[in-house]
């Protein structure tokens, strides 16, 4: 069996968002680990407009061209770090319509969450981890929080995210976790898929 592929998708498109420093940290990390191959997946490259679709595509086939690249891409991976801005004690628009861009491409495989802002991300961490529970994902209990000192210190130049021990045994384990459910989650799936082929034969 191949290694399971990861994304790392950023979930903010601001021009001025922080996103791209928590992502290209954790992405880094996530190479380190030998039994998984990572890809950084920016929203910024899928323009999608928001949900507008006769239907869920678990229902219906999206229209709309982007979506239908987006669901593509999606559906290479086999688990997903997201990074998780909190927005009025939420995730960013943009990140949430990305997810009901897609369904089952979604579906039986790992979600880990980076989050930061006030409070470390931590609300919007909790509500992305009810959405992945619906589309019948796994999210790992490890989750990085960057909470607000942290956040403040690094924006402003007065540390980097891996000058923070903390930080970076949060992000250890939510690899180790996501890499864990990845490679498990896969061979069951190719199993099913098996079962699948045997029971048509």
């Amino acid at each position: 069996m191949s290694k399971p592929k990861i994304a790392i998708i950023v979930g903010s498109t601001r021009a001025a968002r922080f996103a791209d420093v928590p992502t290209q940290w954790i992405a880094k990390i996530a190479k380190s680990h030998a039994d998984i191959d990572v890809e950084i997946v920016d929203l910024r490259d899928f323009p999608l407009p928001f949900f507008d679709e006769v239907a869920s595509s678990a229902w219906a086939p999206s229209q709309n061209e982007v979506a239908k690249r987006w669901q593509k891409k999606v559906a290479e991976f086999d688990g997903f770090i997201f990074t998780a801005a909190e927005y009025n004690h939420g995730p960013t628009a943009v990140l949430k319509n990305a997810i009901d861009y897609a369904a089952n491409e979604w579906n039986k495989k790992p979600a880990g969450f980076v989050g930061y802002g006030s409070v470390g991300g931590s609300r919007a961490v909790e509500q992305l981890r009810l959405h992945a529970v619906e589309l019948q994902m796994a999210p790992v209990k490890s989750a990085v929080h960057i909470a607000w000192g942290d956040f403040l210190a690094v924006r402003q130049g007065e540390k980097k995210l891996e000058e923070l021990e903390h930080l970076n045994q949060a992000a250890t384990a939510l690899v180790n976790d996501v890499a864990w459910w990845a490679k498990v989650l896969k061979a069951a799936r190719q199993a099913d898929a098996v079962a699948e082929e045997v029971k048509a034969a």
